[in-house]
């Protein structure tokens, strides 16, 4: 693999959004120009593929998927010999497409799986598709464009490598794990807030062995129906062991028993009337307020960051109730300002973001400084 930057989920969005777009064009104008295909490289489980999906979706493209390293023969690859008649009467062979080969005329995204876990053969085969957009007798529909996700070389990986001559056929990204990010797109998902929480506070947790961002959202579905955590510990610790690493199951296990009650859930915070909003300022007071009287600037983070990440939903309707407990949060002394609004600007990028219009109710822009709030929602969406 090429060296490239590590970017960050959020980062490679644009920057792939103007690739694809770019292909499409370039095949608009000039239907003998293939675009150019991407390989996304990063360890497992960071959301690659989720990714990839999420974007056809956003642009209303077709998406088709296909896992080389699943492939045991190359007809599973390049398809089966049929005979057929031609016009001239004269019997030719020639190869019909797999299943997995898209119909439908593009903008569409095929994307190759863990491309580098398939073996040699199957590679030497992919050229020709990443070249030419055709396997012998098949071709890709136009305006479809290819992206491969892979693993790097080594770390444990059983991968193959591949030569020089197959990665200058591609631009090549290299995607890392950022829990900002993965609590933005947990948060759209429905992701249990409990989970969300976790993540924010204890980002170390996500290892990159058993514990990535993808065991983790199948751990916190699997609890999302479990109202009271440590009443069912045992049953969270089996669910847990399951699929993360001791050592994150020990650290939830921990956040359930010390950390979850002093972190109020952003539906806590912001449709709380008087007597709730007493509570939740009085935990939220003691969760800044660690051992020995440190302070948990961690803890006060992930409140901040939950709050903003709920008011960010596309189709969320704010109300009176949800601006005064928002000013409420936003001017607790516990909460240092730059804590507070500092965490705002890498949420305004988001194209389907509500936290803008949120920003732009007069109290709210009175309450951050007006031409602070201007700044902000002077930012353009990705």
């Amino acid at each position: 693999m090429t060296n490239t930057d590590k970017l960050t989920e959020k980062a490679l969005r644009p920057i792939l959004n103007f690739v694809f777009t770019q292909n499409i064009e370039d095949t608009q104008n000039d239907s003998a120009v293939l675009g150019t295909p991407v390989c996304i490289w990063g360890p497992h489980g960071i959301g690659k593929t989720e990714m990839v999906a999420d974007l056809a979706r956003e642009n209303g493209w077709h998406f088709a998927y296909c896992a080389p390293g699943q492939f045991e023969e190359m007809g599973d690859f390049h398809g089966m010999p049929v005979i057929e008649e031609g016009q001239d009467g004269i019997k030719r062979t020639r190869t019909a497409p797999p299943e997995w080969v898209p119909t439908q005329e593009g903008p569409g995204i095929l994307l190759l799986d863990d491309i580098n876990r398939a073996d040699d053969r199957i590679l030497r085969g992919i050229m020709q598709l990443l070249q030419n957009h055709q396997m012998g007798s098949w071709r890709l529909p136009s305006q479809w464009q290819i992206v491969a996700t892979a693993n790097p070389d080594g770390g444990g990986y059983s991968v193959t490598s591949m030569d020089e001559a197959m990665l200058t056929r591609m631009l090549h990204f290299t995607m890392q794990f950022d829990v900002k990010s993965w609590a933005e797109w947990a948060t759209q998902k429905g992701v249990d807030s409990r989970g969300i929480a976790f993540v924010l506070a204890y980002p170390e947790t996500v290892s990159g062995k058993r514990t990535t961002a993808r065991t983790l959202t199948q751990f916190f579905s699997k609890i999302r129906k479990i109202r009271d955590l440590r009443k069912d510990m045992h049953l969270v610790r089996q669910l847990g062991s399951a699929c993360l690493d001791a050592e994150t199951v020990r650290a939830f296990t921990a956040f359930v028993a010390d950390d979850l009650e002093l972190l109020p859930s952003p539906e806590e915070i912001l449709t709380a009337n008087e007597e709730q909003r007493k509570r939740w300022k009085a935990n939220v007071i003691k969760a800044g307020t660690g051992k020995e009287g440190v302070k948990r600037v961690d803890r006060l983070s992930a409140i901040v960051f939950r709050v903003l990440l709920y008011l960010n939903k596309a189709e969320l309707e704010t109300t009176d109730t949800m601006l005064t407990n928002f000013l409420e949060l936003f001017t607790m002394p516990e909460i240092p300002r730059d804590l507070s609004i500092g965490q705002i600007p890498e949420l305004m990028g988001s194209a389907k973001g509500g936290l803008k219009r949120f920003l732009a109710r007069p109290k709210v822009k009175a309450a951050l400084g007006n031409q602070f709030a201007d700044d902000l929602l002077a930012i353009r969406a990705a």
